[in-house]
Parts: C-alpha cells; structure tokens; sequence
C-alpha cells in the first residue's frame, strides 16, 4: 500500500514540478518501514522523516515512515481516516520535502525556526499538489493537517 501511495504521489510531484525523474537520475530517495529502519531513523511523534546520507554523486535521501504512528492514528480515528489517504498525503509531503531539498529551496540542517515554517510551506505545496485527486477521504487527512481537526 506505501508503495503505490508513493508511485501515486511521484505522479503528482513530476506535475507540480515539472520534473521528469526519468531524465533526473541524480535525485535519489528511497522509503523504508519501520521494521527497516536503524535506531537513528526512528522518530517519536512523526508519521515519517528524512534522513540524508551522502554518497558518490550527492545526497541520498531516506523516508523513514513510522508505522506504528501511522497505524495508531488509523486506529484513534475509529475509520474516519483511511490509510490510503493518509499515506497518500504522507508520500506527497515527504516528496515535496526530498525535492525542495534537492533543489536547494531550502537547507536539510535548519534551524528549528526555518523548520517550523518550512513544514507550513510544505504543507501548503502538498495540499496544491492533491487537489487534482481530492475526495472527501483525502480531503479529511489535508484538514487534519491543517489543524481543523487532529489525528
């Protein structure tokens, strides 16, 4: 299911973008689950986080998806919240932080400040981003995230 929520969300950022990810081999990233992670790339209080490594040709980007968040919100919601959808908007938001990064709109080792604010950003590219597949599903998850409610 994580995968085909981020294929999806690949889909949606070469549009927004304008990128062909074909064409730009040097933006790397991959996804791993919690059951894969290394103690440093599990975080508290996160459903995901990037985590850059460096390698031959630049930056590497893991996204460290946290299941057992990611799950408990599920869980909390009582069926409001679909995990399709939620995963959706997670890969969505990861992906826009992986290529701001890339492109250096922005610095990976901000100050906490920055950060704060560059989550509002990211926040706002994802919810852009998703309107072209909205429904009422995905449209709970972007309200979530926008503080209307709380997952």
């Amino acid at each position: 299911m994580a995968a085909e929520a981020f294929f999806n969300a690949e889909i949606l950022a070469h549009r927004h973008f304008g990128i062909d990810w074909k064409a730009d081999r040097d933006l790397r990233y991959e996804v791993k689950t919690l059951a894969e992670l290394k103690d440093h790339e599990v975080r508290e209080g996160a459903f995901a986080h990037l985590c850059r490594y460096e390698y031959s040709r630049g930056h590497f980007y893991r996204i460290c998806l946290q299941d057992s968040h990611i799950l408990d919100a599920i869980v909390r919601s009582r069926s409001f919240i679909k995990l399709p959808s939620l995963l959706l908007y997670i890969a969505a938001h990861e992906l826009v932080h992986v290529i701001r990064f890339y492109r250096g709109e922005v610095e990976f080792e901000a100050p906490e400040e920055e950060r704060r604010q560059e989550e509002e950003r990211v926040h706002i590219i994802t919810q852009n981003i998703l309107q072209t597949c909205m429904n009422p599903n995905l449209k709970l998850v972007v309200d979530c995230f926008s503080n209307k409610y709380q997952i």
